[in-house]
């Protein structure tokens, strides 16, 4: 198990050196900062050049990605236009998203999975059909469509909520717009369930469990259960790093400032250091998520070893 982290590790850094490469290049091509801080009004050639110096942006691209390579080793992730620190943003935009995002990933795992369960257990009957026919409603409507609408009825009409979220983002208030944020996968998540649960049903060692007489509730929570789990445990690791980056919409539609707003403000206002900086931490996110995913593999299915 130690050689296999260890060589995960080691693989980890040509994949995060290739895509924060691929996002600098592709934050470069949206179009000239320099004139996005001058608002509409061009600026004049030496206040262009004084900003570009002051940014690092008058040097080549790849030298301006070593040099922000090298920064964040250090925790230096740059500073946004308006003079504050990136880092300091983080700091304020990643708790709020990372509670928006453990409901988010609550509502999967428990509606979810309890969902797939007993859908899966049922199928062909008419609560599996009910099932299936609303997850794929909820996968066709766009999340801003439910954002909307769930913002409308819940805090406009009936006042259940309150339309906008506060600054200081309780998990209480994350509730319906972690909903909104996890509806999609939600729904991914019940038909992938349904679907693992519905096949290892007739598999040997189900039928062999039965055989022996163990009860009900253990051949599925003991046997059934555990190995159906893998395939939904890789789509729900992979999901977290999707779920915070993925939360822009929902951001802007409950007023969240986390790091969707941030991203958002960044990219509208050609912002590279608080872009890049952001989507620097979300690759770390998706690789540590990957690569608990896997060990998680070992825990699930006791015949999966790592050499």
């Amino acid at each position: 198990m130690g050689r296999y982290v260890v060589r995960r590790l080691l693989q980890m850094i040509p994949v995060f050196i290739g895509a924060t490469l691929l996002i600098f290049l592709m934050v470069d091509v949206m179009g000239d900062p320099i004139a996005g801080l001058c608002g509409d009004r061009q600026c004049d050639p030496a206040t262009a050049a004084q900003l570009e110096k002051e940014f690092g942006l008058d040097k080549p691209v790849w030298q301006q990605y070593l040099t922000y390579l090298g920064n964040i080793f250090t925790g230096d992730f740059g500073t946004a236009f308006n003079g504050q620190k990136v880092t300091e943003l983080m700091a304020t935009a990643f708790p709020v998203t990372i509670r928006l995002t453990i409901v988010a990933i609550f509502f999967e795992i428990v509606i979810g999975i309890t969902l797939g369960v007993i859908t899966g257990l049922k199928r062909g009957r008419p609560i599996d059909t009910s099932v299936l026919l609303f997850t794929l409603v909820v996968i066709s409507v766009p999340i801003f469509v439910t954002g909307l609408v769930l913002q409308l009825l819940l805090g406009v009409e009936w006042g259940w909520i309150k339309p906008s979220v506060s600054t200081e983002a309780t998990f209480g208030e994350l509730i319906v717009p972690g909903l909104v944020l996890a509806s999609v996968s939600l729904a991914y998540v019940t038909r992938l369930t349904r679907t693992s649960i519905a096949e290892n049903r007739r598999s040997d060692y189900v039928r062999t469990a039965v055989a022996k007489g163990l009860p009900r509730r253990r051949v599925i929570t003991r046997h059934l259960l555990r190995n159906s789990l893998i395939p939904v445990v890789t789509f729900i690791g992979t999901d977290i790093g999707a779920l915070m980056g993925g939360a822009i919409v929902t951001e802007r539609i409950f007023n969240i400032h986390g790091v969707g707003f941030q991203l958002y403000q960044g990219i509208v206002h050609q912002n590279t250091q608080t872009v890049v900086g952001f989507v620097t931490i979300l690759v770390l996110v998706f690789l540590v998520a990957n690569l608990l995913v896997d060990l998680l593999y070992a825990v699930l299915d006791p015949r999966i070893r790592y050499a």
